[in-house]
């Protein structure tokens, strides 16, 4: 059996040090693991990895491809503890230079939900669910 568990997420960037410069501008913090190659951030449940998209393509064994200007087919999230918490992170993303897709608004599912980009139309969710558990990191353990 396959371990159930999500420890690490790795975005293939095209351009790492602006990638990088973005993730810092909404005040996320590099782990020592960092390099001059590389970025790794540590979240409440995962490390967040920043890291060369050819590279990447070359460990994989997988051909590159060439950079999309539209969605990549995956969504990261994140899930704050209350509906006012959806709207302030949107604007600091805002600051920071993320491009919103969606305005903060409440959700058909009862919560509260927005969208953005970041500067290589990654694209994310920041979302209120009224019944998320988080743990005492703040990893979400339900929802």
């Amino acid at each position: 059996m396959v371990m159930q568990r999500v420890s690490l997420i790795t975005i293939g960037a095209y351009n790492v040090p602006d990638l990088r410069s973005f993730y810092k501008r909404l005040g996320w913090k590099e782990t020592e693991i960092s390099s001059d190659n590389y970025a790794v951030f540590k979240t409440a449940g995962v490390l967040l990895s920043i890291f060369p998209i050819t590279e990447l393509a070359k460990d994989a064994g997988v051909e590159f491809a060439q950079k999309p200007e539209t969605y990549h087919g995956v969504t990261f999230a994140i899930n704050v503890d209350n509906p006012s918490q959806v709207d302030t992170t949107i604007e600091e993303i805002r600051n920071a230079g993320g491009r919103i897709l969606r305005e903060p608004s409440d959700a058909f599912w009862g919560g509260r939900t927005a969208y953005f980009a970041d500067p290589e139309n990654n694209l994310w969710e920041v979302a209120w669910n009224p019944s998320s558990v988080f743990d005492e990191r703040g990893a979400m353990i339900s929802f």
